[in-house]
Protein backbone atom coordinates (compact mmCIF):
# COMPACT_ATOMS: atom_id res chain seq x y z
CA UNK A 1 0.00 0.00 0.00
CA UNK A 2 2.90 2.31 0.16
CA UNK A 3 4.28 2.04 -3.06
CA UNK A 4 0.79 3.05 -4.14
CA UNK A 5 0.27 5.97 -1.80
CA UNK A 6 3.90 7.68 -3.13
CA UNK A 7 2.60 6.66 -6.59
CA UNK A 8 -0.26 8.62 -6.24
CA UNK A 9 0.91 11.71 -4.45
CA UNK A 10 3.26 11.72 -7.34
CA UNK A 11 1.07 12.00 -10.32
CA UNK A 12 -2.12 13.36 -8.91
CA UNK A 13 -4.36 11.96 -12.09
CA UNK A 14 -3.51 8.45 -11.41
CA UNK A 15 -6.21 9.07 -7.93
CA UNK A 16 -8.92 10.14 -9.74
CA UNK A 17 -8.02 6.83 -12.12
CA UNK A 18 -7.84 4.57 -9.22
CA UNK A 19 -11.74 5.41 -8.21
CA UNK A 20 -13.72 2.56 -8.23
CA UNK A 21 -16.69 4.35 -9.78
CA UNK A 22 -14.27 5.28 -12.79
CA UNK A 23 -12.92 1.20 -13.04
CA UNK A 24 -16.53 0.22 -12.85
CA UNK A 25 -17.11 2.60 -15.91
CA UNK A 26 -14.37 2.15 -17.93
CA UNK A 27 -14.64 -1.66 -17.48
CA UNK A 28 -18.26 -1.51 -18.32
CA UNK A 29 -17.47 0.84 -21.75
CA UNK A 30 -14.48 -1.72 -22.69
CA UNK A 31 -17.15 -4.71 -22.33
CA UNK A 32 -19.76 -3.07 -24.33
CA UNK A 33 -17.15 -2.09 -27.21
CA UNK A 34 -15.01 -4.79 -27.63
CA UNK A 35 -16.37 -8.23 -25.69
CA UNK A 36 -19.86 -8.48 -25.59
CA UNK A 37 -21.95 -10.17 -28.05
CA UNK A 38 -23.66 -6.53 -29.31
CA UNK A 39 -20.66 -4.70 -29.20
CA UNK A 40 -20.52 -1.38 -31.36
CA UNK A 41 -17.84 -3.25 -33.97
CA UNK A 42 -20.53 -6.28 -34.07
CA UNK A 43 -23.16 -3.49 -34.84
CA UNK A 44 -21.40 -2.07 -37.37
CA UNK A 45 -20.91 -5.35 -39.61
CA UNK A 46 -24.85 -6.12 -39.04
CA UNK A 47 -25.65 -2.11 -40.29
CA UNK A 48 -23.65 -2.80 -43.23
CA UNK A 49 -24.94 -5.68 -44.39
CA UNK A 50 -28.16 -5.13 -43.47
CA UNK A 51 -27.67 -2.12 -46.05
CA UNK A 52 -26.54 -4.29 -48.61
CA UNK A 53 -29.93 -6.33 -48.43
CA UNK A 54 -32.05 -3.47 -48.51
CA UNK A 55 -30.22 -2.39 -51.54
CA UNK A 56 -30.48 -5.79 -52.94
CA UNK A 57 -34.09 -5.92 -51.90
CA UNK A 58 -35.03 -2.13 -53.91
CA UNK A 59 -32.89 -3.66 -57.25
CA UNK A 60 -35.08 -7.08 -57.33
CA UNK A 61 -38.71 -5.49 -56.46
CA UNK A 62 -37.92 -3.09 -59.33
CA UNK A 63 -37.35 -6.12 -61.49
CA UNK A 64 -40.57 -7.57 -60.41
CA UNK A 65 -42.15 -4.45 -61.52
CA UNK A 66 -40.26 -4.41 -65.12
CA UNK A 67 -40.79 -8.54 -65.45
CA UNK A 68 -44.93 -7.71 -64.40
CA UNK A 69 -44.94 -5.54 -67.20
CA UNK A 70 -43.18 -7.47 -69.48
CA UNK A 71 -45.94 -10.48 -68.55
CA UNK A 72 -48.54 -8.11 -69.25
CA UNK A 73 -47.60 -7.13 -72.97
CA UNK A 74 -46.80 -10.40 -73.26
CA UNK A 75 -50.84 -11.05 -72.68
CA UNK A 76 -51.10 -9.67 -76.51
CA UNK A 77 -50.47 -12.09 -79.59
CA UNK A 78 -48.68 -9.58 -81.16
CA UNK A 79 -46.03 -8.87 -78.47
CA UNK A 80 -45.77 -12.71 -78.21
CA UNK A 81 -44.75 -12.17 -81.32
CA UNK A 82 -42.42 -9.70 -81.52
CA UNK A 83 -40.90 -11.07 -78.10
CA UNK A 84 -39.50 -14.40 -80.09
CA UNK A 85 -38.41 -12.70 -82.68
CA UNK A 86 -36.30 -10.26 -80.92
CA UNK A 87 -35.20 -12.34 -77.96
CA UNK A 88 -35.23 -16.08 -79.91
CA UNK A 89 -34.48 -15.03 -83.29
CA UNK A 90 -38.22 -17.02 -84.75
CA UNK A 91 -38.94 -16.11 -87.76
CA UNK A 92 -41.80 -16.83 -90.34
CA UNK A 93 -41.26 -19.33 -93.09
CA UNK A 94 -40.57 -16.81 -96.04
CA UNK A 95 -38.22 -14.29 -94.14
CA UNK A 96 -34.69 -14.70 -93.26
CA UNK A 97 -33.17 -13.42 -90.28
CA UNK A 98 -28.93 -11.32 -90.28
CA UNK A 99 -27.74 -10.91 -87.11
CA UNK A 100 -25.11 -7.95 -86.96
CA UNK A 101 -22.95 -8.00 -83.98
CA UNK A 102 -20.24 -5.77 -84.48
CA UNK A 103 -16.65 -6.62 -83.23
CA UNK A 104 -13.64 -3.95 -82.42
CA UNK A 105 -13.33 -2.82 -86.07
CA UNK A 106 -14.92 -4.92 -89.14
CA UNK A 107 -18.53 -5.24 -88.59
CA UNK A 108 -19.38 -8.94 -89.72
CA UNK A 109 -23.33 -9.98 -91.05
CA UNK A 110 -24.55 -13.52 -90.30
CA UNK A 111 -26.89 -15.42 -91.79
CA UNK A 112 -29.26 -17.57 -89.88
CA UNK A 113 -30.59 -20.63 -90.95
CA UNK A 114 -33.56 -22.60 -88.70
Amino acid sequence: MNFLQRFTEQNPWFKYLYNRYVLVITFFVVWMLFLDNYSYFEHRILNKELDEIETNKKYYQEEIKKDSLEIKQLKNPDMIEKYAREKYYMKRDSEDIYIIEFTEENPVKKPVKN
